[in-house]
């Protein structure tokens, strides 16, 4: 079946999606939790995260290079067992180095996932339909994100933390497991498509000097960051302000499903502005809000902020795997999305750090402001993004891969 036709496999892959990011969601603090009941400080919880993202650097180019090159699909089964099983292990585990290895484990199966997803969906989209398919695509992560959390919440509590947190992450275990309920006739194979030629590898460099991979990077790696370090630091200014925590966690939701209705309006939002126009004017309206963030604010007006930067955050991930996947290459797509992933990683790790040193220094609301900062040189890279290709010109296409048009290069 070629690009564009039936689109039941998204919803499918949504929903596995769904569960797997639920799973991890409600698996990061539980790990946390379940850590600082085993006698971590503080240097010991940032290990254990920190081993989450820095793990998988050494995967993600290997992987992209295997799935350009092969079926995508083996990947998705493959990151539900290692989900699951760093999760259940880390929930049985009684020292902090085996907390450390499985968190690991779980972030290299969310890789897996990931990059098998993105691959896919950049497979079986045509040209057209990449921006909304990719945006329908995260809606999967969104409300995971929103749910995980909640869910995680409402099981750790009490004087037992330790065991609370051990019964938390051996649910989210059985909730990646579900996943496995949706993963059926995703990908599609024709018989030109069965045995993929090698060919020879295009260089990492070339790739990145592919014009638009490296703002679709800079501008993933930058609203990735900017989420989470608003999560983070949130209820630290929270405290500092006199803010209960219970509002805390209201003006987060908010943002969160300010994110998710962002991405069920993205299609007549393209056709308004079109990908360019709409990343540059949302990651500037982003970076605005974020460096005001710093300010002494009442909730009212905090919240009314968060409505509209979930929203202008919710454009920055969908459009920029499209971004990528139009500049790259056709036979390195899925090692320019494993770079790009490759970046969220980096940032993950280097956001919260110059946070922390940012925060120490000038004050707990001043990583806003270096978050606002990046967002605006975001918006400044988004206007070289490459044009989507316009639907309706007939052009040769290899199964299995959506049309392309030599200007997206």
């Amino acid at each position: 079946m070629g690009p564009g036709r039936n689109r039941g496999w998204l919803l499918r892959l949504v929903i596995a999606f769904g569960f797997a990011q639920g799973a991890v969601s409600m698996a990061r603090p539980a790990v946390s939790y379940r850590a600082l009941a085993l006698g971590a400080d503080e240097r010991a919880i940032g290990v254990i995260a920190g081993v989450y993202a820095l793990l998988p650097l050494f995967a993600a180019v290997p992987l992209g290079r295997r799935t350009d090159h092969g079926r995508c699909a083996p990947l998705l089964p493959a990151g539900v067992v290692l989900i699951a099983g760093g999760c259940a292990l880390s929930g049985t585990a009684d020292s902090l180095g085996a907390m450390a290895a499985w968190s690991g484990v779980m972030g290299l199966g969310h890789l897996c996932f990931v990059i098998g997803a993105q691959s896919i969906v950049a497979r079986q989209s045509a040209p057209h339909e990449q921006d909304r398919n990719f945006g329908h695509f995260t809606i999967g992560a969104s409300l995971g994100q929103l749910v995980g959390p909640i869910v995680a919440g409402l099981l750790i509590g009490g004087p037992d933390r330790a065991g609370s947190s051990a019964q938390a992450l051996l649910v989210a275990g059985a909730l990646a497991a579900v996943s496995f309920t949706s993963l059926w006739r995703i990908e599609h194979r024709t018989p030109a498509e069965s045995r993929t030629a090698q060919g020879d590898r295009v260089p990492v460099h070339r790739i990145l000097r592919a014009r638009g991979v490296p703002a679709g990077i800079l501008i993933s790696l930058s609203v990735l960051s900017a989420t989470d370090i608003l999560t983070a630091y949130l209820p630290v200014v929270g405290e500092h302000r006199g803010i209960a925590p219970s509002v805390i966690g209201l003006l987060l939701s908010l943002r969160a499903a300010a994110t998710i209705a962002c991405r069920l309006v993205m299609t007549p939002m393209l056709r308004l502005l079109g990908r360019a126009a709409l990343l540059t004017a949302t990651c500037l309206v982003a970076g605005v809000l974020c460096a005001c963030l710093a300010l002494p604010l009442p909730v009212w007006a905090l919240a009314a902020m968060l409505l509209i930067l979930g929203f202008c955050l919710g454009v920055g991930q969908p459009l920029s795997m499209t971004t990528v996947v139009q500049a790259a290459p056709d036979e390195a797509r899925s090692t320019a999305l494993a770079l790009r992933l490759t970046g969220n990683r980096l940032g993950q790790v280097a956001a919260p750090a110059a946070a922390g040193l940012v925060a120490g220094v000038a004050g707990v609301a001043a990583p806003f402001v270096m978050l606002g900062a990046l967002l605006v040189l975001s918006s400044g890279v988004a206007l070289r993004s490459p044009r989507k290709a316009p639907a309706g010109r007939a052009e040769p296409v290899r199964p299995g891969v959506p049309l392309r048009r030599k200007s997206d290069i």
